[in-house]
């Protein structure tokens, strides 16, 4: 597990130095949503330093950014597209399976048993960005950055010890490859949004559900929980989406100035998210002294339940057979392309037509 998914080192997370210097014009004052939680470290360790406070001590209050949290805009993740599309905010962060409904691509930048480590899902959600930027810009949406959330492992309320064990258990997904990989191993996804799955562990709703190592520490999924499953259905990858509209009249300095911070953005999260993996895993499990980042489980800490070779064996298989030709059908013949071209050379799993 540690040498295959989580071969980054671990180190501090330092917000980047921004782009500096505006020359004087209009105050831009930028609407943003772009976390679950703010009690997450993507927010409260990226996104609130170097977007909210950082952008305007760069431009000199030229550029301010109003930036929220999901749960302090009264957003719930599915709509995001939407509140973007409808000029509603500026820029959202959304995670991308979430929205796929609107965008069934969206979902191909992280299938389930697609990718094995953080550095190879990066390298393919590069490659297929362009691809997703055509089918959202028809929206209305433009994607100026991605980030990721930790690996995406089962969490459950009862014993399990392994993928077989997950048969007929209800558990939450955050997405349709997630539900396509879940229920192809005999389980019963359910979609239930980010910020009712606390009560819905707690009230018996769902046996487990999906999320980030350390996002299920940060929203204190260990309260509800006793089995940590670290098989890695996905990476949880997020983009931030601008209202295109917007975006193109900005004043060409302020849009490449924005552009460069949000390259700054992108880079800072995905070396926040190399640590938060293993962080989120360390803390759930009592660890103290590997626990840097998120809360140490001292009470009731979670049982963990590594992935077997036979499970990561067969999450490949489910991805070639079920997650991939069920997302091509959603999706239409030229996301197989998207695919073939963009990610497959990564993956090492191609779609062939049937």
């Amino acid at each position: 597990m540690r040498r295959t998914l989580f071969a980054a080192a671990l180190f501090a997370v330092a917000p980047a130095a921004l782009p500096q210097a505006l020359p004087p014009g209009p105050k831009v004052t930028i609407s943003a949503v772009t976390q679950l939680a703010p009690t997450l470290p993507q927010y409260a360790k990226v996104d609130v330093p170097m977007l909210r406070d950082g952008v305007a001590k760069a431009t000199n209050g030229r550029v301010e950014f109003n930036l929220r949290s999901y749960p302090e805009a009264n957003v719930q993740g599915p709509e995001a597209i939407r509140l973007v599309r409808s000029g509603q905010v500026d820029i959202v962060g959304a995670p991308l399976p979430t929205v796929s409904g609107d965008v069934p691509l969206l979902d191909g930048f992280d299938l389930p048993g697609a990718h094995t480590s953080m550095e190879s899902v990066r390298r393919a959600a590069q490659a297929l960005a362009p691809a997703a930027n055509r089918e959202l810009e028809r929206l209305g949406v433009k994607m100026i950055a991605t980030s990721p959330f930790p690996a995406q492992v089962v969490f459950c309320r009862r014993p399990v010890a392994g993928l077989a064990d997950l048969k007929g258990l209800k558990i939450r997904v955050a997405g349709p490859a997630q539900s396509d990989f879940l229920a192809a191993i005999g389980a019963q996804p359910v979609a239930i949004a980010f910020g009712e799955v606390y009560a819905s562990l707690e009230r018996g709703v769902v046996d487990c559900a999906v999320t980030g190592t350390g996002t299920a520490n940060a929203q204190k999924w260990y309260e509800v929980t006793t089995h940590m499953y670290t098989l890695v259905v996905s990476w949880g990858i997020s983009g931030y989406l601008v209202n295109l509209a917007w975006w193109n009249k900005l004043d060409p300095a302020v849009r490449d100035y924005l552009e460069k911070t949000f390259r700054e953005v992108e880079d800072a999260q995905w070396r926040l998210g190399a640590e938060l993996t293993q962080d989120g895993i360390e803390c759930n499990v009592g660890n103290a002294a590997a626990c840097r980042i998120f809360t140490v489980v001292k009470n009731r800490p979670l049982t963990w339940v590594k992935a077997t070779d036979a499970d990561n064996a067969r999450a490949r298989q489910i991805l070639t057979e079920v997650v991939l030709p069920n997302w091509v059908k959603r999706c239409g013949a030229h996301c197989g392309d998207a695919y073939n071209e963009a990610v497959a050379p990564i993956a090492g799993v191609r779609f062939v037509p049937r």
